[in-house]
């Protein structure tokens, strides 16, 4: 019976994703060994360090990830980074495979003047921030102005705007950085803008997380009602048939009934602001104001009127997307691994999520993707290697987090998070995770 060894770099919802589809193919003529390696002491990628702590449900998927990782074909090998402890080749040489599911972390510029102005953020940043990553444990975000501006129309973007536009007290039970909390209770932000460069019915937003918008306690949530009613007009007169994709037709919906929702004036507040295209954000030394484009949309296309407004504020986060970190060995394209529907072509090497396809789909959209991309790993297999793997690269005091290491960690942040009632309260610096993952 051949059975195969396979590696997969990145510890997220992909990387797990992948190796459950290799165990779900395991059959009386075929097994495999899997190993999963991650730069960080900590599993779980995007649901541990990227989804917003006040949706704890999305969450609730690292079950999943718990049940693939205590089969008994499955090692973790955490604290272990590629390009440092490890090349590519390295893997390559020793596995029947290797999978690539390293996600997408770099933000993606504006590329206008004034970005690089104190205060100015990448989601890519902030959002671990406030979801306590370790790389960015030291970093400081100043809410002593009273308006911030959200760069993008996404759920990204939206979360970011939300977690600046909620009272703190709404996220007091959750996982929120303490740090970051810290800063939250004594942030002077109120008004928070969401901005995006195409109109309505082109937002990335998915309708769930617009249908939770009034729902939030302290905060009054605007959308401007002609906008959307054109916007819905220009997408039937767009589509075919005059019938709205089921996915959009719900997005518009749910922006209306938030446009009709009635506004109890609360001090705290969210608007949303289409047809605004970032030009320049001003300011001396920090950032103190941007400066919009007004567009309108013809025909599907985007066009600049040549009109401009600004808005005084200390704070911009831009959230347009995501671009894979530079990786040795690897040839990256268009802010992804360069591939063939998963293969990264003339090598055992493939890649699966964000990684694969950019940052696109929910959590859920990278089970499918990953399943496709291991079924064609498979087919591609020959002759299994006879030796080798990751533990003959590695010096042999190089602290590893294995699954027992990282369950130590787990069950420790759990155990200091009951007593506040949070899910957790999680390590803040790679010293701190690895001495919690001692005996």
């Amino acid at each position: 019976m051949p059975h195969y060894k396979i590696a997969i770099v990145g510890a997220g919802p992909s990387g797990y994703f992948a190796a459950q589809a290799l165990q779900n193919m395991v059959t009386d003529e075929l097994s495999f060994s899997i190993d999963m390696i991650e730069r960080l002491p900590t599993p779980w990628g995007l649901v541990r360090s990227g989804v917003a702590p006040d949706h704890p449900k999305i969450k609730t998927v690292a079950k999943v990830f718990e049940k693939i990782a205590n089969e008994s074909n499955f090692r973790l090998f955490a604290n272990v980074e590629l390009g440092k402890d490890f090349s590519i080749q390295d893997l390559a040489n020793r596995y029947d495979a290797v999978v690539m599911a390293t996600g997408s972390s770099i933000g993606k510029k504006l590329g206008i003047p004034g970005e690089e102005l104190a205060n100015s953020f990448s989601a890519a940043e902030f959002v671990p921030w406030y979801n306590t990553h370790p790389d960015f444990e030291s970093m400081t975000v100043d809410l002593s102005c009273d308006t911030a501006v959200v760069i993008g129309a996404g759920n990204v973007a939206m979360d970011c705007a939300r977690m600046l536009a909620v009272d703190p007290s709404e996220l007091d039970p959750t996982d929120t950085s303490e740090i970051a909390m810290k800063a939250l209770h004594a942030s002077k932000i109120r008004k928070v803008y969401i901005a995006g460069r195409r109109g309505p019915e082109n937002a990335a937003f998915t309708s769930p997380e617009l249908r939770e918008l009034p729902k939030l306690e302290h905060t009054d949530v605007y959308f401007d009602a002609q906008m959307i009613e054109d916007a819905h007009l220009r997408a039937v007169a767009q589509s075919e048939f005059g019938e709205l994709e089921k996915h959009l037709a719900s997005n518009l919906e749910a922006m209306r009934a938030i446009a009709e929702h009635p506004h109890a004036g609360h001090e705290r507040s969210m608007e949303f602001k289409f047809l605004s295209a970032p030009k320049e954000i001003k300011g001396n030394g920090k950032v103190e104001e941007i400066v919009f484009g007004i567009n309108k949309m013809e025909d599907g296309k985007v066009i600049d009127t040549g009109q401009t407004f600004s808005i005084k504020c200390g704070l911009v986060i831009t959230a347009i997307g995501y671009e894979c970190d530079p990786i040795s060995g690897i040839s990256i394209e268009k802010g992804k691994i360069a591939n063939n529907d998963g293969r990264v072509m003339n090598s055992n090497i493939y890649t699966v999520g964000w990684a694969k396809r950019g940052p696109s789909g929910v959590i859920g959209t990278n089970k499918s993707d990953a399943a496709e991309v291991m079924k064609l790993l498979v087919n591609d297999l020959g002759p299994a290697k006879s030796s080798g793997d990751i533990t003959e690269i590695l010096p042999s005091d190089h602290l590893v987090i294995d699954q027992s290491a990282w369950q130590r960690i787990n069950e420790r942040e759990i155990a200091a998070g009951e007593p506040l009632g949070k899910p957790r309260v999680k390590g803040t610096s790679i010293n701190s995770l690895l001495e919690m993952s001692k005996i």
